[in-house]
């Protein structure tokens, strides 16, 4: 493995995300001044997720907006997210990957993507899975096109799992010669405008249609099993803010 270990966990760590983490409206006013991403230089698109939802919170409407351009276009998922709630029984546990598996089916449906596929890995533990995820995402991406983007959470983001899975991501591009397309999910809950952990040298923020953010919302509905808590009284893993917040910011990806 040669990608680089940036790793932001202690920012996320020190957030918690029922505190609510950095407000919408602190990213708004920021009136953040970015490059346009260059959508027509991909000539396909592999979005890869280390949990099913990223890929539709993070760079949804970018996906959306290629899909609708003729890209084509697919979800990639590490794991099936089963350990969101650690206080599942093994059996509820099973029952919660089978039921976010079947709403990536359907948000990928939603914005108009291939149907997605998942690689199983174990939720929580991709880092002891590194090298397996590159070799997959290698078979996946070898014989690309040239001009393939593969688009992954970016490598800083923060939660362990999205930050291997990123570090896979660039491990499978170097072999593959795909375009490596890192995009934030956890960021805007830890960092704030002009933070110098975020690499904004590389940052692009991609100009989305009212068409394309709409299928992103109708897309982030498909996973309700994150927004409502299993156990009475219980948090759910997305609260409210935090899924305004990922509607609203835009979406950038580091080039």
């Amino acid at each position: 493995m040669t990608a680089a270990r940036v790793g932001n966990g202690a920012r996320l760590s020190a957030q918690p995300v029922p505190d609510g983490g950095t407000p919408t409206q602190t990213w708004v006013d920021a009136g953040l001044q970015l490059p346009e991403l260059d959508l027509t230089t991909c000539r396909e698109l592999v979005v890869v997720g280390a949990h099913p939802d990223d890929e539709t919170l993070g760079f949804g409407a970018t996906a959306a907006l290629l899909a609708e351009s003729g890209v084509r276009a697919q979800i990639v998922s590490a794991t099936d997210g089963g350990a969101a709630y650690p206080e599942l029984s093994l059996l509820q546990r099973y029952r919660l990957e089978q039921t976010r598996r079947e709403e990536l089916r359907r948000a990928a449906g939603v914005l108009g993507l291939y149907a997605p596929v998942s690689l199983g890995l174990p939720d929580g533990q991709v880092a002891a899975h590194e090298q397996r995820l590159a070799d997959l995402l290698v078979e996946i991406l070898d014989g690309k096109p040239p001009g393939t983007w593969c688009a992954a959470p970016w490598r800083g983001d923060g939660h362990p799992d999205h930050e291997a899975v990123g570090r896979a991501a660039a491990v499978a591009v170097e072999q593959t010669g795909a375009v490596l397309v890192e995009y934030p999910v956890w960021m805007w809950h830890w960092a704030r405008p002009g933070d110098t952990a975020v690499p904004w040298g590389r940052a692009h923020m991609t100009r989305l249609t009212e068409a394309a953010l709409e299928r992103k919302q109708r897309a982030a509905r498909c996973f309700e099993s994150q927004f409502t808590a299993p156990t009475p009284g219980g948090e759910p893993v997305l609260p409210p803010a935090v899924v305004h917040r990922l509607l609203t910011v835009g979406e950038v990806a580091f080039r």
